[in-house]
């Protein structure tokens, strides 16, 4: 797919980089004002990375007894599916750094009846959590939205026992998923600036399976493994696919929120244009790609 060309409009200012602190507070700010969108989509989330789950958890193997630390969870659904494999005596812990993220995934918790599950409001770069008390770490498409995708990485060391293992999920190259890299590309032509904007970290920022695996590796963790994972994505009609996809991208709902109507038709035009590729006569169909990284503690 080729990208779109991006036009400076008329009258805007260049995007400048914003700093460490400003950019930080703004991908919090970001998940925090779709989370309520994440709840009333997290069954089709939880059918739509099934396959994904299932696999950290084979990867990972959470056993009966041990501690599981769930980041960047939204509404919980790989720790929720882990709590079943430690239970009775293990724990899950489902973190977030959006409270309104972590709320919902308590809430799913105590619908299901799971006593063994926990919640806490955490930032995956600075996990305020002793050393080494877990004995897997699970996150799905959490990790590359961090500033210091290192950092993380230590941090995530510095939690589990030795011998504990963690399982990453990130999407995998943007040419790869047009399920979403179209709307970035759309969103980039209808506003004149790159989305998202410079200094900003995208879903596709480790979208390279080797600097993933290195991240691991730098972190000074041993068995490092990365494979990937095809999660293609069919929707019924492009409205559907256009209504889930813009309330569930937190950098898109943040662009459309602050649009008029006029410009956000013009968005979704440019959109349903760019998905002419991947037209059936059942819907939508679009391949996409899950990078699954894997490591542990020496």
């Amino acid at each position: 797919m080729a990208a779109s060309r991006i036009v400076q409009q008329p009258g805007q200012s260049r995007p400048t980089t914003p700093d460490a602190g400003d950019a930080r507070a703004r991908i919090h700010g970001m998940w925090a004002s779709v989370s309520g969108s994440w709840e009333e989509h997290a069954p089709f989330i939880d059918d739509r990375h099934a396959a994904v789950t299932s696999r950290m958890l084979d990867l990972s193997m959470p056993q009966p007894g041990e501690r599981v630390l769930e980041l960047a969870c939204g509404p919980g659904g790989v720790g929720l599916a882990a709590a079943a494999r430690v239970a009775p005596a293990g724990e899950v812990v489902l973190s977030d750094v959006a409270a309104g993220m972590v709320a919902i995934a308590a809430a799913r918790a105590d619908r299901l009846g799971l006593t063994n599950v926990r919640t806490r409001v955490l930032d995956l770069e600075r996990i305020e959590q002793p050393h080494g008390v877990y004995d897997v770490v699970l996150c799905r498409d959490g990790l590359q939205f961090a500033l210091d995708p290192a950092a993380a990485a230590r941090e995530i060391r510095r939690v589990l026992r030795p011998g504990g293992r963690v399982a990453l999920a990130v999407w995998g190259p943007r040419e790869r998923n047009p399920w979403l890299g179209l709307v970035l590309d759309a969103a980039s032509a209808q506003i004149g600036a790159p989305v998202p904007p410079p200094g900003i970290p995208g879903p596709f920022s480790l979208g390279d399976a080797d600097a993933l695996g290195g991240l691991l590796t730098g972190a000074g963790f041993a068995d490092v493994r990365v494979s990937e994972l095809a999660v293609p994505l069919r929707a019924g009609s492009f409205d559907e696919w256009w209504a889930r996809t813009s309330a569930l991208a937190g950098p898109l709902a943040a662009i459309l929120a602050s649009m008029p109507e006029e410009a956000r038709l013009a968005l979704a035009e440019r959109a349903r244009d760019l998905t002419a590729a991947y037209r059936t006569p059942d819907g939508l169909q679009f391949p996409g790609v899950t990078l699954l990284a894997t490591g542990r503690r020496p």
